[in-house]
């Protein structure tokens, strides 16, 4: 298998987001240290503004929106609530780790805590990063709070509230290729390459097919496939490549083993036994096979 450029999709922030929920909820924060403003970049004030926000407060909740985490947060003195937004980036980790154990070598922010572990962001690259953020009502009609930063991404298709008919009608609207539109965050959210490239192969569709073209029982069926397969990433702990998507506790996902076209080039298609291809897209890539996944005639 070549080994692609992974960013953490859906089923990856998940798995972190649930190893948050075992250990923060009721959790303090004593202490904080930025090591690394770049990490923090988003947040208004900088370094000591972040400081203020979070030193003393105290965690409530840890969710999650597409590729987003927040984690509910009650500060210091008790103004309102406020959301700890954080965001993986290309190589972040969240790690929770004995507060006696060594500094890590790309270690950004280390929040110390009252409980038996502090929470640490390790990032070799830092594109990610934490701030703090307001929260906001989704919409009149909802009455779940998110960090007013990333109200404007739309649900996950693993999201009971996710509306099937909705997002079907806005797809079939646009005359864009199916690919373009599953990584579009505001439409759909938490789907990146590796996940997309899975759902296409299962579902047989090219990347570059339009979506205009689709039939409601196609986009149903590419659903159903884009949910059976995070799913699955989520059962095997996410898809690692290498030692840069871990889960809180430091350990690595399985799902790269039973990756039928994402990172295959040049492998058999376990399906019809063609050689798997990987074309240029977006400034990345696609993995499709070229025999079930046929390239469009209007495309040439």
């Amino acid at each position: 298998m070549q080994h692609c450029t992974l960013m953490p999709e859906l089923p990856e922030v998940e798995v972190v987001r649930r190893g948050l929920v075992s250990h923060l909820p009721g959790d303090t924060v004593q202490a904080v240290s930025v090591l690394h403003p770049r990490a923090i970049r988003r947040q208004i004030g900088g370094p000591r503004a972040f400081s203020t926000e979070i030193s003393g407060a105290r965690f409530h909740t840890v969710s999650r929106r597409g590729k987003y985490l927040w984690a509910v947060i009650s500060p210091e003195p008790h103004r309102s609530y406020r959301a700890l937004v954080m965001h993986l980036g290309m190589s972040g980790q969240l790690l929770l780790r004995s507060a006696q154990a060594a500094q890590h070598v790309h270690a950004r922010v280390h929040l110390a805590l009252a409980g038996d572990q502090d929470l640490w962001f390790i990032d070799q690259r830092t594109f990610g990063g934490l701030y703090v953020d307001d929260l906001v009502a989704a919409t009149s009609a909802d009455d779940e709070h998110l960090p007013a930063s990333i109200a404007h991404i739309a649900r996950d298709p693993l999201d009971p509230r996710f509306d099937d008919d909705a997002f079907s009608r806005s797809l079939r609207r646009r005359h864009s290729g199916i690919k373009r539109a599953l990584l579009d965050q505001a439409l759909i959210s938490g789907i990146g390459n590796i996940y997309a490239d899975e759902a296409l192969w299962r579902s047989a569709v090219h990347y570059e097919r339009s979506c205009a073209a689709l039939r409601k029982g196609d986009v149903q069926e590419l659903l159903t496939h884009v949910r059976d397969v995070m799913s699955a990433a989520l059962d095997e702990g996410g898809t690692s490549f290498d030692a840069l998507y871990v889960n809180v506790n430091g350990q690595s996902g399985y799902f790269d083993r039973s990756l039928d076209a994402y990172g295959r080039s040049g492998e058999p298609c376990s399906r019809c036994g063609a050689v798997i291809v990987r074309e240029a897209f977006m400034n990345r890539s696609s993995c499709r096979c070229p025999t079930c996944q046929r390239r469009p005639r209007s495309i040439g």
